[in-house]
């Protein structure tokens, strides 16, 4: 596994052009690319599903744990890595979408508990584009 870069996370913790595409049950074509709100928090990428962990993009990412990203004008392969519960890197991910998302009428239903138990680390595999 790769890891993100510090230019990439710099571009990653402005850009609001995320979309999320994780494999189908087939394990090689492509979902439906889904238009979805991200975080940088530390040197890592996340990402939450606003309609919680019924979301489909959530279920497929959850069951292939692989798939591509575009964000800042650029496509990646990553792996999606679902959080365990954790208080404190909870409420890290909770601040950076307040700080990023600030304003937004969308903002508190991704603080609520659904999309919060829906939260994914995104990790890079490698460039596509």
């Amino acid at each position: 596994m790769s890891q993100w870069t510090k230019t990439q996370l710099a571009t990653f913790a402005t850009a609001d052009d995320m979309h999320v595409s994780p494999f189908y049950d087939d394990g090689k074509t492509l979902g439906t690319p889904t238009w979805i709100w991200s975080v940088v928090v530390g040197d890592d990428l996340y990402v939450r599903a606003w309609n919680g962990q019924q979301s489909r993009w959530y279920q497929s990412a959850k069951k292939q744990r692989a798939g591509q990203i575009t964000l800042g004008g650029q496509t990646f392969d990553v792996s999606y890595n679902p959080i365990v519960a954790d208080n404190q890197l909870t409420a890290a991910i909770s601040s950076a979408y307040g700080k990023k998302y600030a304003g937004s009428p969308y903002l508190p239903p991704m603080l609520a508990a659904g999309p919060v138990s829906a939260t994914v680390r995104i990790d890079l595999k490698a460039r596509v584009n």
